[in-house]
């Protein structure tokens, strides 16, 4: 990672409310189409964007590339100490900023049209990377190419081959991230495990392919003992909902990275049932239940302006319901389907 330094003068009575760069560095990122630059008064803070951006794929969309700037503000550790969970993001909009704020230490201002965001955290937070990244960072990062770059945000995962791509939509527990586990390591493209992008007019989809987020559980499936380390070595971390995930750095392990945007070619509705006959996992929605399944899926993308021609598109390329067979494989061969 190559810092960059800039550097003012800082005076408090001159400058009160912080308005001013301090010392610090400067890193860029190309991400999910757009130029990133993050300004920081800490390397500590810059290597957490290491850690999430860093080794990726660039993704180029079918629109002039945008430039977003991020400030990463670290402030001293508070007088308590923060042993426990963070409190959870309480999020606030109004005068065209959004907000997220944990406490009085650690959140974030957005001004989407000024494509322009500032982090601030709390030495203490420090020892929370992941919802540091997650919940902070990546918030910002993930707006602002949303709303600047003028694509639909889902909640889904996303696996391809030669430039398709199927979107995983489905509720927490239904075996997403389990699914696009077994597509990249049977050599499907990996696009993105937790938030997916599309650019609404092509239907391209990009994504953050950073980080595998999977259940213990999961391990029982895989045979490869390399495959296996991977996942169990890797640093455990805790959901909101109180569900320990292994977090597998897919740019340290095995399959293959999406290296440009997918193509959607349908979308599919990852089920935790099991199929009534194994041959047959998969299932077309009925054409009057596609919409209102979609909306109850996806409530947040539906708002956003793009949604409209964004869903018409998506239904004619093909909804489906996917339920569980015997094995994972299983349901790769039935993604594998759709793909061809």
């Amino acid at each position: 990672m190559a810092l960059t330094p800039f550097h003012s003068v800082h005076d408090d009575s001159a400058d009160p409310f912080g308005e001013r760069p301090i010392h610090g560095f400067s890193v860029q990122k190309h991400i999910l189409g757009g130029r990133f630059r993050f300004d920081s008064n800490s390397q500590a803070l810059l290597q957490l964007v290491e850690a999430a951006y860093g080794e990726l794929p660039q993704q180029q969309l079918p629109m002039t590339t945008q430039e977003f700037t991020i400030e990463l503000r670290l402030l001293p550790r508070q007088m308590s100490p923060r042993d426990l969970e963070p409190p959870r993001v309480q999020m606030q909009a109004g005068a065209g900023l959004i907000c997220g704020v944990m406490d009085v230490s650690n959140y974030v201002v957005l001004a989407p049209a000024q494509r322009r965001a500032l982090v601030v955290a709390s030495e203490d937070m420090l020892s929370h990377p992941y919802h540091l990244r997650y919940e902070l960072i990546e918030f910002a990062v993930f707006t602002l190419a949303a709303r600047g770059l003028g694509l639909v945000p889902l909640h889904g995962a996303c696996v391809g081959r030669e430039g398709r791509g199927v979107l995983l939509l489905g509720g927490s527990g239904s075996g997403k991230s389990t699914l696009a586990l077994h597509s990249l390591l049977h050599g499907l493209d990996f696009l993105a495990e937790d938030a997916v992008f599309v650019h609404p007019e092509s239907l391209l989809a990009t994504g953050i392919a950073n980080y595998l987020h999977v259940q213990a559980d999961a391990l029982r499936f895989i045979d490869e003992g390399d495959v296996r380390r991977w996942i169990s070595q890797a640093p455990v971390i805790r959901r909101r909902s109180g569900v320990d995930k292994f977090e597998a750095d897919l740019r340290r392990g095995h399959g293959r990275l999406a290296a440009t945007p997918l193509k959607l070619v349908g979308a599919v509705f990852v089920s935790s049932q099991s199929a009534d006959d194994p041959r047959e996992l998969l299932q077309a929605i009925p054409a009057g239940e596609v919409v209102a399944r979609l909306l109850a899926d996806q409530p947040y993308a539906a708002g956003q302006p793009g949604w409209r021609h964004f869903e018409s598109q998506l239904v004619g390329q093909g909804i489906y319901e996917l339920r569980r067979g015997t094995h994972p494989r299983a349901s790769v061969d039935a993604l594998l389907r759709l793909l061809n």
